[in-house]
């Protein structure tokens, strides 16, 4: 790892408020920047100096005004000001990233577990990292994304893939041994917050993301923020009841969004049929080419994609959606019968839903842990690093 970085203090006030829109839609016009920010001129220029002086905004070489035709110099962030990491941790192994202030991934590298304990979690991640930042001149903090739940980004209080019953203070742990600002997240509300800030739902204020993979994941954003809650890792729409005569899920509920919709679910239903194992790309492909096994299956799969994504359109009155996951090829393969259920399960006069089906690996996961360390600490609420004891804590 390079050394430590000094400390940095996000801009405060309107300072704050002239970073952050420019994080999120620059590059932008002193114009336009100020008429959304109800800023005059001087009072722009005022605030952002010393966004430049520091570094953290640039000038994006010159453009003219679409109305006046004046040239000008539209603000922008410095994406490479600041280095972000990211780490996606699963049952099996570890995935790791270093992205920008704009959370674009530079550099990636996974590993597998030693051991499923959370120093072997910590040391794992701290090792593919070292490799990672070694040439990165400023590293601001930590961003790592797990399958449970999360008390206060900091606090892992269930992890049922790494097998974790009680609490485990990561985040503490993660900040003792970078030395940097740590966080820890949900994987799913992870990868909600970089879709929200740097993805397709980026300038959008309402829309939901489903995810299909070893399980079934939902986020969602509502009046530009991200739907927190103590629930979110527990996979609650994964139980959602979908067809009353569909398979059984581990939990035993027949025909719920797990059942009909994850990898393993779909998998065991191809493979019983077949008498053999049949990875998932097999069998989209078998069912793409007519397969008499597969294809049903899968058919009825992308069916129940469907009632999903129309049941939660119709509850929250979602209307955008990204759809995406190591198992979301399902959407592609089987995307009339989806198209057909949502048709079905929506009103006629209901204006139409916006589908973005992106197939993601495991990397993306991670860099939705750092975009949970950018917006965390952009938005100042990151603890600081340890530093050495005050004159009180050493007895002085």
């Amino acid at each position: 790892m390079p050394a430590t970085p000094p400390p940095w203090t996000p801009p405060s006030g309107a300072a704050h408020a002239v970073a952050l829109e420019v994080l999120l839609r620059g590059p932008l016009p002193r114009s336009e920047l100020a008429r959304r920010l109800d800023l005059s001129p001087g009072s722009l220029t005022r605030l952002a100096r010393p966004l430049l002086d520091s570094g953290l905004l640039v000038e994006a070489g010159t453009s003219h005004e679409p109305r006046t035709g004046r040239p000008t110099r539209p603000l922008d962030i410095a994406p490479q000001s600041h280095h972000f990491i990211g780490a996606k941790v699963t049952g099996d192994d570890v995935h790791v990233v270093v992205t920008t202030l704009r959370a674009e991934v530079i550099a990636s590298a996974r590993a597998d577990l030693p051991g499923r304990d959370p120093a072997s979690v910590v040391a794992t991640v701290h090792r593919l990292a070292a490799d990672l930042t070694a040439g990165v001149p400023r590293v601001t903090a930590l961003g790592l994304s797990l399958g449970g739940r999360v008390a206060d980004r900091a606090t892992v209080t269930a992890a049922p893939f790494l097998e974790w019953t009680e609490d485990v203070p990561l985040g503490a742990l993660l900040t003792e041994a970078f030395g940097l600002p740590a966080v820890v997240d949900n994987d799913l509300l992870a990868l909600t917050r970089a879709e929200h800030w740097f993805g397709a739902g980026r300038g959008h204020d309402r829309f939901a993301v489903l995810t299909t993979g070893v399980s079934v994941g939902y986020g969602l954003v509502v009046h530009d923020a991200v739907v927190d809650s103590p629930d979110a890792g527990v996979g609650l729409l994964g139980h959602f009841p979908l067809d009353p005569l569909g398979p059984l899920c581990p939990s035993g509920h027949r025909g719920c969004a797990t059942a009909m919709l994850s990898v393993p679910g779909i998998c065991a239903a191809v493979s019983v049929g077949l008498r053999r194992q049949v990875p998932y790309e097999e069998c989209l492909a078998l069912a793409a080419a007519g397969d008499p096994v597969a294809q049903p299956v899968v058919t009825a799969a992308g069916r129940a994609l469907g009632r999903l994504v129309a049941a939660v359109a119709n509850i929250t009155l979602t209307e955008r959606f990204v759809l995406t996951g190591e198992g979301i090829g399902l959407a592609v393969t089987a995307r009339e019968e989806m198209d057909e259920a949502i048709r079905d399960g929506r009103y006629p006069g209901a204006p139409p839903l916006s589908l973005e089906i992106r197939p993601i690996d495991f990397h993306e996961w991670a860099r939705g842990a750092a975009a949970t360390a950018i917006q965390t600490y952009v938005l100042g609420a990151v603890p600081a690093p340890p530093g050495p004891p005050s004159a009180n804590e050493a007895g002085g």
